[in-house]
């Protein structure tokens, strides 16, 4: 499902390559998992990257997700924080999939959510949907989060929501019932990310027989690499 590949490279970090893949992923986009409203919604972010300056594109990045705890792409950092069950959860998401045939490659973690919806994208419509609604209550949250601040990331999420069907919940209540973050207090920033990081990655010895191939088919490389902003620098 090229729609769910297309969301993806949208949430990932701005790179020449996501640029020049706009027209690409305008077209997944029409593929017709969204209707012709949420893709229109999602237009503003796609002129965005084809004509803003590279490195303002990557530093509204940077702020909203990784220097926004409360924004956060991996999505078990909401949930588990940096505690001992987010390494079993990142276990059971691994055996997910590899019995659905995708190996990781790449610095990013399993629950990274750009990770999240290339697997999808490799599943049946029934099966990914069920597993993006096992993640609702996250997605639901993000996506408000960024409605509220007017981020043209917004539509992506909200579009995530609609394909997930996913409804309003106690838990993505309690998840916005948390104060957003401040990107341009760093001395908020340097207290939480004082705390230990999880330490956990893809297999380095593992093959990749379907996601080496995603993204190549938007003429774009897997996961482009990141600048050194990364979290925890």
């Amino acid at each position: 499902m090229k729609t769910y590949r297309a969301l993806s490279a949208l949430l990932t970090y701005p790179t020449a390559d996501l640029q020049a893949a706009v027209p690409a992923i305008r077209e997944a986009l029409a593929e017709g998992l969204l209707p012709p409203a949420q893709v229109t919604a999602i237009e503003p972010l796609l002129n965005d990257l084809e004509t803003r300056d590279i490195f303002d594109l990557q530093e509204r990045y940077v702020l909203l997700f990784d220097r926004s705890r409360t924004l956060s792409l991996n999505l078990f950092e909401h949930i588990h924080g940096e505690s001992r069950d987010r390494g079993g959860a990142m276990v059971d998401l691994l055996e997910t999939y590899r019995a659905g045939g995708f190996d990781l490659v790449g610095p990013e973690l399993p629950d990274h959510l750009p990770v999240l919806l290339e697997f999808l994208s490799t599943q049946p419509p029934e099966q990914a949907r069920a597993i993006l609604n096992d993640a609702g209550h996250i997605v639901l949250a993000l996506a408000e989060r960024l409605k509220r601040r007017e981020s043209n990331y917004a539509p992506v999420l909200s579009a995530l929501v609609a394909m997930g069907q996913i409804r309003q919940s106690d838990e993505a209540e309690a998840l916005l019932s948390e104060a957003d973050d401040d990107p341009e207090d760093l001395t908020a920033l340097d207290a939480v990310w004082e705390e230990a990081q999880v330490t956990f990655g893809p297999d380095p010895d593992a093959g990749c027989p379907i996601s080496r191939d995603i993204l190549a088919k938007m003429d774009m490389p897997l996961n482009p690499a990141r600048a050194p902003h990364a979290q925890g620098s």
